[in-house]
């Protein structure tokens, strides 16, 4: 890779690696929860509690999964190099969409979530690919596409899904057939594994090797070995007094954040006369696709100029009280004027999208100051971030499935207000941070 563009040509098929992943996490954002309640009323679950828990199981293996195989995919591409991870992945993404839409079980759709999840986390195999080929001047804006792609995915993806989502109604023509009743989310899944299909026979043919044989380390461990030094990094950062706030404080954003992936479409879905907003895939896709507009639009463009007028600290609390604000109201929208619900989304969109870039900063000049190595800190804080993306969904899930029933204060609001105060406790330790001026100044 001597020349400029045999430099540069990898990074198209990056992003479209790293967008791929992201739909194939976002495109089943509108329609999960309809087909997990559809496969369980289909096996006898006919309690709305029970039924609805399966909604949170199947959304968290896919972020276990991902937990799991992140750092054996890295390990593997250390060993074998980055291009042959990357189009496992992409091969994992093509099967396993399709499998999912398939899917006549409950057992089924979690089977292939989870393997979905696994091939996805070759995520961390192309940021590592960037490194390789990357000059130090490259990184930050190489890195700044992968975010834009995960941006872009998380506005495309719930709208495709939504689209495609039950064409024998929604589409008609063509699709209004017995297949297309029988299985009316293979549609989106079909879409993602075409994009899925077209980026691997794109990574087939031009993505070359990043890293030489010469700088590939010939030692594997054991899967067993790269989870438990998960857990050592995991407890080793929070020796560190500035560095375990800033990332415990993520790890309660994203927890409270993760609790509202669970179970906001088992509130918009929800029959009005029980108090939900009764909205389709399609709806449930639009609201989605506008909080991935407003992040792309802060974090894309306004986030610099924030920072520019107000301190990296005051805006990561002020995003984080109004992502709380935004996901407590949101059972709380009327039926007849459900519109209101893009006034809580547009809260909590703003809110992750202040809150994300302004405490990654925040850490990195902290880990600097410490001294600690960057990429481990880093890595700690995405492993909190997977912990808090698995265990979110199952505990709003299973708060939901004890609660929908219920009357006075135990109702279906519930899990939105204590995501609230989880959002509150990550309020109060920000508050504890101390910032050096000279980095607040220097920004």
């Amino acid at each position: 890779m001597g020349d400029d563009q045999s430099k540069s040509s990898p990074m198209g098929i990056l992003f479209l690696v790293v967008l791929i992943d992201m739909l194939g996490f976002t495109i089943v954002i509108p329609f999960l929860t309809y087909f997990v309640q559809d496969l369980a009323s289909a096996e006898g679950i006919i309690d709305i509690g029970r039924r609805d828990l399966w909604v949170g199981i199947v959304i968290s293996c896919y972020s276990l999964a991902q937990f799991i195989f992140t750092p054996i995919l890295g390990s593997l591409s250390d060993s074998y190099g980055r291009r042959p991870i990357i189009i496992f992945g992409l091969i994992s993404n093509s099967i396993f969409f399709i499998v999912f839409g398939l899917s006549q079980s409950l057992s089924m759709a979690l089977v292939a979530r989870f393997l979905a999840g696994a091939g996805n986390g070759n995520i961390a195999v192309a940021r590592a690919y960037i490194g390789d080929i990357s000059k130090p001047g490259e990184i930050s804006r190489r890195m700044g596409m992968i975010g834009a792609a995960f941006g872009l995915g998380f506005m495309i993806g719930p709208f495709i899904g939504g689209l495609l989502s039950d064409p024998a109604i929604s589409i008609g023509g063509i699709f209004d057939t017995t297949f297309w009743e029988k299985y009316p989310y293979l549609l989106p899944c079909i879409f993602s594994s075409i994009l899925s299909m077209i980026s691997l026979f794109l990574a087939i043919i031009w993505l070359p090797e990043s890293l030489s044989k010469n700088s590939r380390n010939n030692k594997i461990d054991s899967p067993l070995k790269e989870i438990k030094n998960i857990f050592d990094n995991l407890i080793n950062v929070l020796k560190f007094s500035q560095i375990s706030t800033l990332i415990l404080a993520n790890f309660l954003f994203m927890f409270g954040f993760s609790m509202m992936h669970g179970t906001f479409i088992l509130f918009t879905a929800m029959e009005v006369e029980n108090g939900g907003l009764g909205f389709t895939e399609m709806q449930n896709g639009w609201v989605f696709a506008f909080i991935g507009v407003i992040g792309v639009i802060i974090q894309g463009g306004l986030i610099g100029k924030l920072t520019d007028r107000f301190s990296m600290k005051n805006l990561m609390i002020f995003g984080t009280l109004l992502c709380g604000l935004g996901i407590a109201s949101l059972p709380y929208v009327p039926p007849n004027t459900s519109w209101l619900i893009f006034l809580g989304a547009a809260a909590l969109a703003i809110g992750n999208a202040l809150f994300s870039p302004t405490q990654s900063s925040l850490l990195t000049f902290a880990t600097n100051d410490s001294g600690y190595e960057l990429g481990a800190v880093m890595g700690a804080q995405e492993g909190y971030s997977a912990l808090a993306r698995i265990i979110g969904p199952l505990l709003a899930a299973y708060i939901w499935s004890e609660t929908v029933e219920g009357i006075g204060l135990w109702t279906y609001h519930t899990c939105f207000r204590v995501a609230g105060l989880i959002f509150i406790i990550a309020l109060i330790l920000q508050l504890k941070i101390k910032i050096n001026s000279q980095i607040e100044g220097g920004v």
